[in-house]
């Protein structure tokens, strides 16, 4: 039996520990005003900067992530109660300056289909009798049987300039994905803008002056290690990001802007003066470990910087992760009419893991969360339009790294797997798209629908050409006016996605959702029957 607590007292008792704590910065300018004197009066006891978040839930397992101001021990309490009355405790690891004094916890024997309520605080390592004030959190974890299931997604965050506007309210699209109460969060990558420096003032089209909080590490782009996990401190100083993840466990992803914009492992950053660490693969390698460090994700035992992952929630759903920025070839023409190592686009491994899983999975419904979108041309050089970002690379033929996309889509026809939907960001606009392979030039696939959201805090593009290859067609579309780019979040044109799975008849509601919460375009899956 699942326990609804009283949000108004979950709410108090969140923001009554940690609303005021979380205005401290760990490092940097830190908030404009206020953060010196919290820090001052607080110096006996660990702060907890940057709140606390859930991620990579299963079936009786979640990740609990926070981080201090000093070097101190992660301790969290557990319960299915909302006092706390049959409460657990697990002693997690140290959180040092090694790691940015991020530690993560990884809870298990966590009973399924049950509202999990925990209680964060850090023991200071410099006298273990003094003990951070307390964060609380709360979960679902997955149902072992058929029970509803409710998601968001979306992508793109602090991103073009446009950071934590304090006066306008902050980053409002996280308040209004947490009112709809959702089981998780899908973060489908660009979590952070390395490569995007944010000023304290950005002229928004109206002539109007958008004004952002800053820190100093966030005036340039990203190169070294500290730097990258800035970005990350940046972001969690919003209080409505802290309260979104007090309540809605994050899944992420992640694609380009974590790095640097477009990157693949090979590129030389030769002509861009903002750099002076030239290797993307020295950048990323960076990025990943500030990734790791800051999102509640469940690192591979064997390979702890692979981003791409399978998480299951209960028998209606499995989600499949993937990473589509690790393992691609150098980006170019990609017009090539034959399949060789310059068009890999999700590499070898990733596939076999993907098709295994796909497979071997017993859910009703399977979510693609893809980085790209597939079937939207996304331009590496914009002016020019002769290199290409993702897979599409305009009418045609199946060429260059379309082979990955068409080597999936045909083993997903080949072996019957059934109720597979695509979910994506990257673009800045929202659209709903159905693949028709009866209006496609490659038409050995199933149809298929692939639905796109975002930004959740950036500035809002499109919409972008398609590709007929897969033969996607628009059902639904919002984006800028003709002419106009790169609005700001005060324009209202910030998206995400809901996905509803309801338990007794197994149909999949779609619901694409503006900056406010208000459904803008809906559409209801079938399930194939079995």
């Amino acid at each position: 039996m699942t326990i609804r607590p009283s949000r108004r007292r979950f709410l108090k008792q969140s923001l009554a520990t940690g609303g005021v704590l979380a205005a401290a910065s760990g490092t940097g300018l830190g908030f404009l005003t206020g953060a010196p004197a919290l820090a001052a009066a607080a110096a006996g006891r660990p702060l907890m900067p940057s709140g606390l978040q859930t991620g990579d839930i299963s079936a009786d397992r979640a990740m609990i992530w926070s981080r201090a101001d000093r070097a101190a021990r992660l301790i969290v309490d557990w319960s299915t109660t909302e006092s706390f009355a049959d409460a657990r405790r697990v002693v997690g690891p140290a959180a040092l300056a090694s790691n940015d004094f991020c530690a993560k916890i990884d809870l298990a024997g966590l009973p399924q289909g049950q509202r999990i309520f925990y209680r964060a605080q850090f023991q200071n390592l410099d006298d273990v009798n003094v003990l951070s004030e307390p964060l609380i959190g709360r979960f679902n974890t997955p149902p072992a049987g058929f029970q509803d299931v409710s998601f968001v997604w979306s992508g793109d965050t602090a991103g073009q300039g446009w950071g934590i506007n304090t006066e306008w309210g902050g980053m409002k699209i996280y308040e209004a994905m947490r009112r709809v109460q959702p089981d998780f969060f899908i973060h489908s990558g660009d979590t952070i803008y390395a490569d995007g420096p944010i000023a304290a003032e950005a002229k928004m089209p109206n002539g109007q002056m958008w004004k952002n909080v800053v820190i100093e590490e966030k005036l340039k782009v990203a190169e070294t290690l500290n730097e990258f996990r800035a970005n990350y401190r940046y972001n969690l100083m919003d209080e409505n990001l802290r309260r979104f993840n007090a309540e809605v466990p994050m899944l992420a992803q992640w694609d380009d802007h974590e790095t640097v914009n477009n990157w693949y492992p090979t590129e030389v950053l030769a002509n861009d003066d903002r750099y002076s660490v030239k290797s993307a693969a020295l950048l990323a390698a960076r990025a990943n470990r500030a990734f790791m460090e800051y999102m509640p994700l469940r690192q591979h035992p064997r390979d702890p910087e692979r981003v791409y992952r399978k998480i299951s929630y209960g028998p209606l759903l499995d989600v499949f992760f993937l990473d589509m920025r690790t393992y691609r070839a150098a980006i170019g023409a990609n017009n090539q009419s034959e399949r060789s190592a310059a068009t890999e686009f999700l590499g070898h491994e990733q596939i076999r893991w993907l098709k295994q899983e796909l497979f071997t999975s017993n859910a009703v419904w399977k979510v693609i969360a893809s980085d790209m979108p597939i079937g939207l041309v996304v331009y590496d050089n914009f002016q020019t339009k002769d290199t290409f970002e993702n897979g599409a690379n305009g009418n045609g033929p199946v060429r260059g790294r379309e082979f990955d996309i068409a080597d999936v889509l045909s083993f997903i026809k080949t072996a019957d797997i059934q109720n597979v939907v695509w979910l994506t960001a990257d673009v800045h606009y929202t659209a709903a798209h159905f693949y028709d392979p009866n209006q496609a030039q490659f038409q050995e696939f199933k149809p298929f629908w692939e639905f796109v959201s975002g930004p959740l805090n950036a500035g809002t593009f499109g919409p972008n050409d398609l590709d007929n290859t897969f033969g996607p067609q628009v059902m639904y579309v919002k984006a800028p006016p003709a002419g106009q780019f790169n609005l700001p979040p005060s324009d209202g044109m910030q998206f995400f996605g809901q996905v509803r799975i309801d338990a007794r008849s197994r149909i999949m509601t779609v619901d694409l959702k503006d900056l406010d919460g208000a459904t803008l375009y809906t559409k209801e899956l079938n399930p194939e029957a079995a």
